[in-house]
């Protein structure tokens, strides 16, 4: 792992990508970052003890179908490219601080085209099962109001959609992937470590 200077975490939303990016981070002694801090979409559409959920964010999820959903989030993806292209070549110079990058901007298509060299990226997948209790229980579904259940099955309904269309790209491209389901947070950051330096291995150009 000492050529690669910048690994990317890619992957729908719940399926550890942030606790998992942090874990590998601290291994290699890098900074980690997520996407979402670059520019963020209308976030995730549930109350926490912190958080209410804005009206606009209310409205995005309750009156969009499923396929609007989509469309929307892969614009925000294709416009915030630019600059997690810019950060990644950035932090894979010589000399420059090592990243661990996670987000699900990290578009498969998009990353299998950088010819940037000291990196590596691995997606992380979910069963659709998986990903749904996961929603379910960070928004507490059971004791939520009706119109919140409504505001979590359109958020839960278009991440499954964006992983389907993410899994394929991942395998029309010949990418690594990583299944979190029934594994241990060390376990995941150990895959992600030795696909990204088998990647370093077969793909020194990258």
């Amino acid at each position: 792992m000492r050529d690669v200077r910048v690994v990317l975490i890619g992957g729908t939303s719940n399926t550890g990508k942030s606790t998992v990016a942090g874990a590998v981070a601290e291994r290699l002694g890098f900074e980690h970052r997520s996407t979402d801090g670059l520019a963020r979409h209308p976030g995730r559409p549930w109350r926490t003890p912190e958080h209410e959920v804005p009206p606009h964010v209310a409205e995005h999820y309750g009156t969009l179908t499923t396929d609007e959903l989509l469309a929307s989030v892969l614009d925000h993806y294709e416009r915030l490219w630019p600059r997690i292209e810019e950060l990644i070549t950035e932090r894979a110079r010589a000399g420059a601080p090592g990243l661990v990058l996670e987000g699900s901007a990290l578009r498969p298509d998009r990353v299998a085209r950088l010819t940037v060299p000291r990196t590596a990226a691995v997606w992380l997948t979910a069963d659709d099962t998986v990903v749904r209790d996961r929603v379910r229980a960070a928004g507490r579904y059971e004791a939520a109001t009706d119109a919140e259940r409504h505001l979590m099955d359109r958020f839960l309904a278009r991440t499954v959609r964006y992983q389907g269309r993410m899994l394929d790209a991942v395998e029309a491209q010949g990418l690594d992937r990583v299944d979190t389901g029934g594994r241990t947070v060390t376990e995941v950051a150990d895959a992600v470590l030795a696909a990204a330096a088998a990647a370093a291995r077969t793909r020194p150009g990258r």
